[in-house]
């Protein structure tokens, strides 16, 4: 006996099932927490970068890393730690040369593919469910070919990691002296998780010891593989902490900059 769902037909290899899938759980639910999810947090840091305002506290030396490192003659005074070559024009962001490469980093990342191609592209939007599309030519042409990018755009990560952690030291000094307060906290514990992402990367792995072919002769290199290797377990977890530490960051700084309610201070 045969039925819709097993009948084949002539010529095919594969079941004849008019419907287009099968799935009776809410498949759909994930990739429209995704395309709501990473919508909301572009939105939000779009309005932030281009409102040119708000992103440093210069009695505490607080800089959003939305800002950092300010480089137009715009930038507030104490705030440029690498002086201002940009002018002032409005489409320019402060941070316009690292901007750049944190959105490659973010969009060439092996987990933020998969959410976006799911979210936004419907490519597939979940496990046997059909693709959006006619034609899949994978990450072979135009764009997408471009993802193959992912490991030099780790590289501009990790230097720009460098100046977020110098972002959140120079953070403690409050006039000429040591200060702690609650923004520091915050600032260091994006930092941290920033850090995390970016080690837990899947090209950080490979370049650690992915090509090593004997562990016991490269000791150093194979703990710090293992360490990387759990990161590189929680490596979604971490791309979606760092939209949040990112987001809870900046607008601490803004709310600070812009006097809604003031720093907690511990130490001075």
């Amino acid at each position: 006996m045969t039925t819709t769902a097993t009948r084949l037909d002539a010529g095919r290899s594969r079941a004849a099932i008019a419907a287009k899938t099968l799935r009776t759980d809410r498949w759909w639910l994930p990739p429209l927490v995704t395309f709501v999810g990473l919508s909301a947090w572009v939105i939000y840091a779009t309005v932030r970068v281009f409102m040119h305002s708000k992103y440093y506290v210069e009695q505490y030396h607080y800089l959003t890393p939305f800002y950092s490192p300010c480089l137009t003659d715009r930038c507030v005074e104490g705030s440029a730690e690498f002086g201002t070559p940009l002018p002032s024009f409005w489409l320019i962001p402060e941070a316009a040369f690292t901007l750049p490469f944190l959105l490659l980093f973010r969009l060439t990342c092996y987990y933020y593919r998969k959410a976006y191609y799911r979210a936004f592209w419907m490519s597939p939007p979940a496990c046997a469910v059909p693709d959006g599309h006619k034609k899949y030519t994978g990450e072979t042409r135009f764009p997408l070919i471009f993802q193959n990018a992912h490991r030099y755009a780790f590289y501009a990560a990790g230097i720009i990691s460098v100046i977020n952690t110098w972002d959140a030291v120079r953070a403690f000094q409050s006039g000429d002296k040591f200060g702690f307060g609650l923004g520091n906290i915050i600032l260091v514990g994006n930092v941290v998780m920033l850090w995390a992402y970016t080690l837990s990367c899947h090209s950080c792995r490979h370049i650690v010891a992915g090509r090593l072919k004997h562990f016991s002769k490269h000791p150093v290199r194979y703990r710090f593989w293992l360490l990387v290797s759990k990161l590189n377990a929680r490596h979604m977890q971490l791309a979606w902490i760092t939209l949040g530490t990112l987001a809870l960051t900046d607008f601490y700084v803004m709310a600070v900059s812009a006097d809604w309610f003031h720093d907690l201070r511990f130490i001075n």
